[in-house]
């Protein structure tokens, strides 16, 4: 297939060529390199790569992903890195509206009956490009090998390319996408390309109240698969009625070559690494699935936040020899997640939510972060009493959700959607033009988004509900979510606050009532009116200034009605970028407006509890004095 710029214009494409989401377990050639924790199946892409900017797709360099293009006139970037702290492309900051509005008239794909427009992106005079290409050799071990190059977060859409020949095409910022590389990888001497555009119609559905950065902001990894691979790993950890039992059903799904006389043998171990369980089951050539089914585990250590107790899995590929092919690690935690009497519960005991909204931000590098950045913000957690987090409003990257398993963190885990700017104007509620709506259009794409969201993280038990998205309003599209949510994970809770701007959805869409900024009278009112669902705060406690005084006044809701969950403040972190100052030459901060950017937010984008270099703010004492006082 050749590859087409028109795709940026049509929302029914957002995927070409990329290999199916899948859990995003570690897998290692045998059990040592496993508790060493290096795998020698990858190898890691980030680094310096050749690089070119073009203003606008007529100005981008035709040719480059060809071996024999001329590119001595490109530079280098970082990887992972964003384009505009490359001082390339225009730094932004904007809450709601989309970056184009008073510049650019863009009106989304078959709203008010119109079809696609073409050229709304692929001739924008506004859509840069960054043409990026790195080189690689192949481990010898790797020969024969099925090879493919994952790319953890790029921003907005991609196009890539190996040694000149075209490899497929994705959109969803903030999702893994992989590609095959194995009809055309080499030995030695490989050359990737990737042109990546910034606005393309994924940009309707990724209107998130942040600095609007592009570029390969997250890690590229290539990835060697065994002759026999387990590809797709599902965990059903579940609790009895009493809470005592603990039983799991495990499922892996493999992809290669299966013969008669393979097998997977699976070993359960306690924290204390003791084995405790352990089953074999013959790989079928006749099926790709392999189920462990219901193992049992009296008197089970159940994972809560105070105790987040894991089970360890290992599962082993045994080929007709004898000899290990493959080892694959995983958590386990048991919880049970619930609704009963409007309460939501976990384990059986009603469940108090002193959250935080996180963007990932780093004052160095945007929202390129690192493992020390991750492991400071628990710390944090832990100093101020938080117990849960909202992935604000996107899949994080994947270390954060093993951190969190491991530390007890209550997970939202939110797709990659906000289309504010197509329902909200100037503060008023108009939605003529929403996407996604209920237009069959742009179902496919939303829909993916939640299917990369779900089997990725399917498997960490940090996670107690999914969220659709964030302020997208509601309607057939956004209730598909919630369907297909709930038909491949009824044992979570279903999160979304924007059904409350269509109620005509409230019994399709969402396990709990959820709003933005409701006062504590607000609450109260609805929760003595027979309320038909638990209610959470999505957002609340909008910490912007020399805020976050009230927020006794919420905490005290909790010893007037079980069921308020509590919430989520916004937020944990100041978006704010290091520069040297112009005048005094000192490093200084600076927010949304202060690089030139109009239209923009300003100084909205400072609302966190923490300050952008991760110093705390004088309302981080607010958080800790009360969250501390309901820490149960």
């Amino acid at each position: 297939m050749e590859p087409q710029l028109s795709w940026l214009d049509d929302p029914q494409v957002f995927r070409v060529g990329t290999l199916p989401a899948h859990s995003d377990h570690f897998f290692y050639i045998n059990e040592q390199e496993m508790k060493a924790e290096t795998s020698s199946l990858t190898q890691s892409l980030d680094g310096e790569w050749d690089f070119k900017f073009a203003p606008n797709p007529q100005a981008r360099p035709q040719h480059f992903f060809q071996p024999e293009d001329d590119r001595r006139n490109f530079t280098t970037i970082t990887v992972p890195g964003h384009i505009e702290l490359h001082n390339d492309a225009q730094i932004q900051y904007i809450n709601t509206l989309y970056p184009w509005e008073g510049k650019e008239y863009r009106r989304a794909a078959y709203t008010l009956g119109q079809n696609v427009e073409a050229g709304m992106f692929s001739q924008a005079p506004d859509n840069s490009m960054g043409a990026y290409v790195t080189h690689f050799d192949l481990p010898q071990q790797w020969a024969h090998q099925r090879i493919a190059v994952q790319f953890d977060g790029v921003q907005t859409a991609m196009y890539v390319w190996l040694n000149g020949h075209f490899i497929g095409y994705a959109e969803d910022s903030f999702s893994r996408s992989e590609f095959d590389l194995t009809p055309y990888v080499k030995s030695r001497d490989n050359l990737l390309a990737v042109a990546v555009f910034k606005l393309s119609t994924a940009s309707f559905l990724e209107d998130q109240d942040m600095f609007r950065f592009s570029g390969i902001f997250r890690s590229v990894q290539l990835v060697s698969r065994p002759k026999i691979h387990l590809e797709d790993l599902t965990l059903k950890p579940t609790l009895s009625d009493d809470f005592e039992t603990g039983l799991l059903t495990v499922k892996a799904a493999l992809s290669g070559e299966r013969q008669v006389g393979q097998h997977i043998e699976l070993r359960l171990l306690d924290a204390t690494g003791a084995t405790i369980a352990t089953q074999q089951q013959a790989v079928k050539t006749t099926d790709a699935t392999v189920t462990f089914d219901r193992l049992t585990l009296p008197q089970v250590h159940r994972w809560d936040h105070h105790d987040p107790y894991l089970y360890q899995l290992v599962l082993t590929i045994i080929d007709v020899t004898g000899h290990v092919v493959e080892a694959v690690p995983a958590s386990v935690g048991f919880r049970r997640i619930e609704i009963k009497d409007n309460v939501i519960l976990l384990n059986g005991q009603r469940l108090i939510l002193n959250g935080v909204n996180r963007h990932e931000w780093s004052a160095d590098h945007g929202r390129v972060i690192s493992m020390a950045d991750m492991q400071a913000d628990l710390k944090t957690f832990a100093q101020a009493h938080i117990n849960a987090v909202r992935t604000c409003h996107y899949p994080d990257q994947i270390p954060w959700y093993y951190l969190c398993d491991q530390a007890g963190i209550y997970m939202m885990a939110e797709n990659n959607l906000e289309t504010h700017g197509t329902w909200q104007k100037l503060g008023a509620v108009e939605p003529s033009v929403n996407v996604p709506g209920s237009l069959p259009q742009w179902r496919a794409a939303v829909l993916d988004r939640a299917v990369n969201n779900y089997e990725t993280f399917k498997n960490h038990p940090a996670i107690l509900f999914w969220s659709l998205g964030n302020e997208s309003y509601a309607g057939e599209d956004i209730a598909a979510m919630n369907a297909y949510y709930k038909s491949v994970d009824p044992s979570r809770l279903t999160h979304y606050e924007g059904v409350i701007r269509n109620p005509a959805y409230e019994e399709q869409i969402s396990d709990v009532e959820s709003r933005m900024y409701a006062a504590p009278t607000e609450i109260r009112q609805y929760l003595m009116e027979s309320p038909t669902k638990p209610f959470l705060d999505c957002e609340y406690m909008h910490d912007m200034g020399n805020s976050l005084g009230g927020l006794g006044d919420y905490m005290a809701l909790f010893d007037e009605f079980p069921s308020y969950a509590g919430g989520f403040i916004w937020d944990f972190i100041d978006q704010a970028l290091w520069v040297n100052d112009e005048v005094t030459g000192q490093p200084v901060l600076r927010y949304g407006g202060d690089f030139d950017d109009r239209h923009s937010d300003y100084e909205f984008s400072g609302d966190g509890v923490m300050f952008a270099d991760r110093t705390p703010k004088p309302a981080l004492q607010e958080v800790a004095y009360y969250y501390g006082k309901y820490d149960r």
